[in-house]
């Protein structure tokens, strides 16, 4: 019996039994499936009463919150998936009063009806763990800071206390019993859910320090990993690679492996372009004055052969006896790969797609049996891959079509061509 004044939801047995009165004239097996029916029939309109109610606070809820909250609330159906705990609950207590049942029969209802409300009501849960996440998706933050890994930890915390509910109701004990024991299954429970455990944690390490976000373009070579993140989950990270495949990876591994992470180039807004031209070493001499005289009239050489004349002009007058400056080997000369060099640096520092405040070295490198090659190693603009190669691709077409006017040699690996001009067997297949 409720408290003087106490207002409840559902009338107390004895109010029930008084309603019922009326059975008591029928035989026992009608009384008792008139009654079953009636618990029933109560129930079913509990369950018509609940959603009338639901669908009133749900479109109360849109004049309150944000229209698109209201949305992901109701799409995720957080207040539907509770309306079937009411049902439940009039079952619960409506079992009591059907007449001559079994009291084993009560009991296993009763713990059956408990067991559905402990499901229901995790269920429900749920549904507002995943619909909290779908509103904290679409704000920024998100991108930089995901929370999936957490949210998944949630609901299995959630389920498994559901479950722990269940297996006591079915039981007919306290959930703290069972829950008590997990003291000696901890090293069983280690076991099964050991990647769980560490993925959790690396999850947690991955989000604090910022490691890798969602959209990120990663590289982990040793899974075949080159591509965008497209999903942090508990368990698992999620990479499309540019061929459009999909690497599922532990998220424990990006703490047991190192990763190429190019987030930084994309947000620095440069990107390295780093590049080498092969000359033939053969081809490789001093300028001659008409060689000097011509490339004067190169707008991109002009500053830098009066400088380089005139430097050079004092070295070898402080340097080189009068009567001995028509020996090569005693003077400093223009060549024309170090022409070229300083051409290419003009060059890219005049080009509207370069960054000149960045680290920008054209430089040679040491000639190998491939001949000596000329580095290009500075940073572009447009970070997008098509706009980057397009801009690369436009730098090395002028290079390489240069190079022939400062009686330089791209070098490459004799062909089937090459050694048709030497007579070779390659002609004689012809």
């Amino acid at each position: 019996m409720s408290a003087p004044g106490e207002r409840t939801l559902l009338p107390d047995a004895e109010t029930l039994r008084h309603w019922l009165a009326w059975l008591e004239v029928l035989p026992p097996w009608v009384q008792m499936a008139v009654a079953g029916v009636l618990v029933l029939l109560a129930a079913w309109l509990a369950h018509l009463l609940t959603r009338l109610v639901v669908g009133r606070l749900v479109t109360g809820l849109t004049t309150r919150v944000p229209s698109w909250w209201a949305g992901v609330v109701n799409e995720n159906q957080v207040f539907q998936r509770l309306v079937p705990v009411v049902p439940v609950l009039v079952i619960n207590r409506g079992i009591l009063l059907v007449p001559d049942l079994p009291t084993l029969a009560v009991d296993f209802v009763q713990r059956v009806m408990l067991a559905l409300m402990a499901v229901l009501v995790a269920r429900a849960i749920g549904a507002l763990i995943n619909a909290a996440h779908a509103i904290y998706q679409r704000y920024p933050i998100a991108r930089g800071r995901p929370i999936k890994g957490y949210v998944q930890v949630l609901k299995l915390i959630v389920y498994l206390l559901a479950g722990f509910m269940v297996i006591a109701a079915l039981a007919n004990q306290s959930p703290w019993f069972f829950i008590s024991g997990l003291g000696a299954m901890t090293a069983i429970l280690l076991l099964i859910f050991r990647d769980t455990i560490l993925s959790f944690v690396a999850g947690i390490q991955l989000v604090n320090n910022d490691l890798v976000r969602v959209g990120d373009w990663i590289e982990m070579p040793q899974f075949n990993a080159d591509g965008d993140v497209i999903d942090i989950a508990l368990n698992v990270v999620r990479v499309q690679n540019f061929d459009r495949t999909i690497i599922v990876i532990p998220t424990h591994k990006f703490l047991e492996h190192s990763f190429r992470n190019w987030r930084g180039m994309f947000e620095s807004g440069g990107r390295r372009i780093k590049r080498t031209v092969h000359l033939d070493l053969s081809t490789v001499r001093f300028l001659t004055p008409e060689e000097i005289a011509r490339f004067r009239r190169f707008l991109l050489l002009k500053d830098y052969i009066e400088t380089k004349e005139r430097e050079l002009a004092e070295w070898n007058t402080e340097h080189c006896p009068p009567d001995q400056t028509d020996i090569l080997a005693n003077t400093r000369h223009l060549t024309n790969i170090g022409t070229l060099r300083a051409y290419i640096s003009e060059y890219l520092k005049r080009h509207p797609q370069i960054h000149t405040d960045r680290l920008f070295l054209i430089r040679q490198m040491e000639p190998t049996a491939k001949g000596v090659g000329i580095e290009v190693y500075v940073f572009a603009k447009d970070t997008r891959w098509v706009f980057y190669e397009a801009i690369q691709s436009d730098i090395f077409d002028h290079i390489l079509a240069i190079v022939p006017e400062f009686g330089l040699r791209v070098f490459q690996e004799p062909t089937g061509a090459d050694f048709a001009r030497l007579g070779g067997p390659a002609s004689d297949a012809t």
